[in-house]
């Protein structure tokens, strides 16, 4: 009969030599407590499965380094509730900016009607929008509507952060001339 193994214990030895033994182990033993855990904040069992994966797959590359300081339970669980939000954030942010987008760019010169009802609807504000650049309308919905941070905008867009910070400024710029 095999003595079981203290986590610090497993960690050790998935660290060291890749043991797969042990990285099973450490998964039957928390798997199904972080999944529960993690369902109760997210109701979406396959984003919360896919979270759970991408914890453990952490821990076995071993981009994710147990300190021996603490409860191993509470180490997961830093790593699965941060990629939790991370992927809550990611979904919910990015999938609205592809769509966004995505309408942007199928959508060729607005038409005469189109204008005037957005003028009705919105005032001067639909106007100047539709006067900005599609790169620099691209980072007012990522940062603006969306709420994405400079960072999360610069990767969502394929841009650096720094000229997300300089497309902020000049269309805010501009939509401030726009309707002054």
């Amino acid at each position: 009969m095999s003595e079981t193994r203290s986590d610090g214990e497993l960690l050790r030895a998935i660290a060291a030599d890749g043991d797969r033994h042990a990285f099973e182990e450490l998964y039957r033993r928390y798997a199904p407590w972080l999944t529960a855990r993690l369902r109760s904040r997210c109701a979406d069992a396959g984003i919360v499965d896919d979270v759970v994966q991408e914890t453990f797959l952490q821990v076995w590359r071993g981009s994710a380094r147990y300190r021996e300081e603490g409860d191993v339970a509470g180490w997961l669980w830093r790593i699965g509730s941060r990629r939790l939000v991370d992927a809550l954030r990611g979904d919910g942010a990015r999938g609205r900016l592809r769509q966004a987008l995505a309408r942007l760019r199928h959508r060729d010169e607005a038409s005469a009607e189109e204008r005037v009802l957005a003028g009705v609807e919105h005032g001067d504000l639909a106007g100047a929008l539709i006067r900005l650049s599609p790169e620099l309308r691209a980072v007012l919905q990522a940062t603006v509507i969306d709420g994405l941070t400079t960072r999360e905008a610069a990767v969502v867009l394929g841009i650096p952060p720094g000229t997300v910070k300089t497309r902020a400024l000049r269309a805010r710029k501009q939509l401030r001339e726009a309707l002054a």
